[in-house]
């Protein structure tokens, strides 16, 4: 059975070997979630090349890697971005949604820390979260 979470992250142009890092940390090192035997839980793509498919007609100016990671310890994955020696920290933008979310969660560094930035409230453990629909 598999549990997947969603992720994608834009970086700063001369960022690309600190995600390719992370993309490789990922498909071989990354310890899975619950304690679960093994390493490794998928990797990153980056989706932004010209053989890219986004909408409009121009290529996109920026950088987003994406993948859908199996078993991922989120935790341990934050703390390795976190961690990474980027140069444009400030342009690191982290989008999670695990397994069983609704949305994503954005992290970025401010003041030099990694920290969630939205959304913070409602979760989908909100009674009024699905109010509006």
């Amino acid at each position: 059975m598999s549990w997947v979470a969603n992720m994608m992250m834009s970086v700063a142009l001369d960022d690309n070997r600190q995600a390719e890092a992370l993309s490789e940390w990922l498909r071989t090192q990354a310890p899975l979630r619950d304690g679960r035997p093994g390493r490794g839980c998928g990797f990153l793509a980056e989706t932004t090349g010209q053989d890219s498919q986004w909408g409009g007609w121009k290529y996109p100016e920026c950088v987003v890697w994406a993948g859908a990671l199996n078993h991922a310890d989120l935790d341990a994955l934050l703390d390795r971005v976190g961690r990474l020696p980027w140069r444009q920290p400030n342009q690191v933008q982290v989008f999670l949604m695990d397994q069983e979310e609704s949305f994503f969660r954005l992290w970025m560094f401010r003041d030099g820390t990694l920290r969630q930035f939205a959304p913070a409230t409602p979760d989908e453990e909100d009674p009024d979260f699905y109010a509006s629909a």
